[in-house]
C-alpha cells in the first residue's frame, strides 16, 4: 500500500503550479477550515488568553486524547493561528487571538456556521444539490435553513453573530456610498438586529427608521439601538415580509434578503415592498451583483452556498431588473461599494 504523496504548497502568488496540483491544492482547503473549526470548537483561544498552556493541560481542559491535540495545535502553529513558545507548549497569535468568543469581528461564531457539523452536512448533498435543484441541507436534515435554525437555537444564535462576522464591515461601505441625510424615515426589511439600519441614523440624525423583522430577533433589536442610543428614533416590528411591510417610509432597505430565496418568493417579498412604497420613495437592495463571462466575483461562490443550504441565489443585475420589473417596480441605477457588494436602487415603474 502506497503512503499519500507529498502536497506542494504554494508559497506565492508568482510560484506557479502545475494544473494538476493546483486544482489538488484548491481541495486541500477542507483540511485548513475543519482544523480552525476545531480550534473554536474547542474553545483553543480563550483557554489561551491568559498565556502559553502546555498539551497536556489543554487536552485535560477540552477533554481531547493529549497526542492528537498535539497534532491539531502544530498544524493551527503552522499557518499562524497559535504559535509553538517552545516543545509541547502553545500560544495565542494575534490571528489567533481573533478566536475568543468576545474578540471583534465575531469570528469564532462564523467559523462554527460555515465550517460546523450542519453545513457538511448540507455540502455532502452538494451534488443531488445540483441534479434535483432542492437544497442539500433539506436532504440531510428534512428542514430548510431557516425552520432548522429556529428548531436548533444554538446554531441559530450563532448564524445570527456569523451575520455580522460576514457582514459587519459592509454597514459603513454602504452609508458611505448612498445619502440617506435627504430622508425622513427609512425601513429596512428583514433588517436582522439593526446594524445596517444602526449605521445609518448614526450617520444622519435627521433620519428615522423602523426594523422589521422575526419576533425572535425583536429582543436583541431593541437591544442594540438603546446600545446606540437610537431607541427613540427607531420602531422596531415584529412580522413577516410575505405578508404585510408597513408603509409610508421614503426608502425600503432589503439587505441580504433576496439571495435566501427563489425567484417565486423574492416576488412575493418585493410586491409586498411595492405596495408598502410611495410615488417617491426608494427601494435598495443589497446583495451581490454578479458580473458576466469569467470576471471574478465573491458571489460566484457564495452563490453555491445559497444553492446548497438556503434554496436562493446571488443575481446578475439583468436578474434583478427582471425580477424588480416583473413586481411593479424598475430598476434605476446599480451603486457600487468599497466592498464586493453593491446597492440595487429601485423606483415604482
Amino acid at each position: 500500500m502506497t503512503s499519500v504523496a507529498p502536497i506542494v504548497t504554494p508559497l506565492a502568488p508568482e510560484d506557479a503550479l502545475p494544473p494538476h496540483l493546483e486544482l489538488i491544492w484548491m481541495v486541500t482547503a477542507i483540511w485548513k477550515a475543519r482544523a480552525v473549526y476545531a480550534a473554536a470548537s474547542l474553545s483553543l483561544a480563550d483557554l489561551l488568553q491568559e498565556g502559553p498552556c502546555s498539551v497536556a493541560r489543554l487536552a485535560e481542559r477540552t477533554g481531547t486524547h493529549a497526542p492528537s491535540l498535539h497534532r491539531l495545535l502544530r498544524a493551527l502553529a503552522s499557518f499562524g493561528v497559535l504559535t509553538e513558545v517552545e516543545p509541547q507548549r502553545f500560544g495565542l497569535t494575534r490571528l489567533g487571538a481573533a478566536l475568543r468568543r468576545d474578540a471583534p469581528g465575531a469570528a469564532r461564531s462564523t467559523v462554527l456556521t460555515l465550517g460546523g457539523d450542519w453545513q457538511w452536512q448540507a455540502w455532502a448533498n452538494f451534488v443531488p444539490s445540483l441534479c434535483s435543484g432542492g437544497t442539500g441541507l433539506a436532504a440531510a436534515t428534512g428542514q430548510e435553513l431557516f425552520d432548522y435554525l429556529g428548531a436548533h437555537p444554538e446554531d441559530g444564535a450563532c448564524f445570527d453573530e456569523a451575520m455580522v462576522g460576514l457582514y459587519g464591515s459592509l454597514w459603513p461601505a454602504v452609508v458611505a456610498a448612498w445619502d440617506f441625510s435627504s430622508l425622513g424615515s427609512v425601513a429596512d426589511v428583514g433588517g436582522g438586529v439593526g446594524l445596517l439600519l444602526a449605521e445609518i441614523l448614526s450617520t444622519n440624525p435627521g433620519v428615522r427608521g423602523l426594523l422589521l423583522d422575526q419576533a425572535s430577533t425583536v429582543p436583541k433589536a431593541r437591544r442594540l439601538m438603546e446600545q446606540r442610543g437610537l431607541a427613540d428614533r427607531c420602531a422596531i416590528a415584529a412580522g413577516d415580509f410575505f405578508a404585510d411591510v408597513p408603509a409610508g417610509h421614503d426608502c425600503y432597505i432589503l439587505a441580504h434578503v433576496l439571495h435566501d430565496w427563489d425567484d417565486p418568493q423574492c416576488l412575493s417579498i418585493l410586491r409586498r415592498c411595492r405596495t408598502a412604497m410611495h410615488r417617491e420613495a426608494r427601494l435598495l437592495i443589497v446583495e451581490s451583483v454578479l458580473p458576466a463571462g469569467d470576471a471574478p466575483h465573491a458571489g460566484k461562490l457564495l452563490d453555491l452556498v445559497m444553492l446548497t443550504v438556503t434554496g436562493g441565489r446571488e443575481r446578475s443585475e439583468a436578474e434583478f431588473e427582471a425580477l424588480l420589473s416583473a413586481s411593479g417596480l424598475r430598476l434605476s441605477r446599480v451603486v457600487p461599494t468599497t466592498a464586493q457588494q453593491s446597492i440595487v436602487e429601485a423606483v415604482a415603474a
